[in-house]
């Protein structure tokens, strides 16, 4: 049984994954958002592990680096999915450097222009998906159009 690490923010980026769990069907699953009332409620379901918001800050996600290695140390996922946002990039960086695999798929709210998350996982991803076919071109070769979640 694979276990797979659901990395995401606590908005709309958490509705997108939620709305990925059933391909997850059979997977050992844990979550990892920020800390949020939403954690909460998905606590009652799910192992959530929960980070202080990084936002755009360069200091709060070199400060938030120990915290993610650790979770991903004690629960050694076989692939890392996120649908972004900011809390995805360094997961992403130690992810490749432990070389588990690792999978961005693009927000449904990007139709034509790639978001900044995207472009800074593209190169630390081993699938990279895009929901809007129009994505393809914005990325480059490794992006894959499959559908939209929605």
């Amino acid at each position: 049984m694979n276990k797979i690490a659901l990395i995401c923010s606590h908005g709309g980026h958490l509705t997108e994954m939620l709305e990925l769990l059933e391909a997850f069907g059979g997977c050992e699953l844990f979550f990892v958002t920020y800390a949020s009332k939403r954690a909460d409620e998905l606590k009652r379901q799910h192992r959530v592990y929960t980070i202080d918001n990084i936002g755009a800050s360069p200091m709060r996600l070199l400060r938030s680096l120990p915290a993610i290695w650790r979770i991903l140390r004690r629960e050694r996922p076989d692939v890392l999915v996120s649908t972004g946002s900011e809390i995805a990039i360094p997961f992403f960086v130690l992810a490749t450097l432990s070389r588990t695999r690792t999978i961005f798929v693009e927000s449904y709210c990007h139709v034509k222009t790639p978001s900044r998350t995207g472009r800074v996982v593209y190169p630390f991803s081993d699938v990279f998906l895009v929901q809007w076919y129009q994505l393809l071109e914005a990325y480059g070769p490794k992006a894959r159009y499959e559908g939209g979640l929605l």
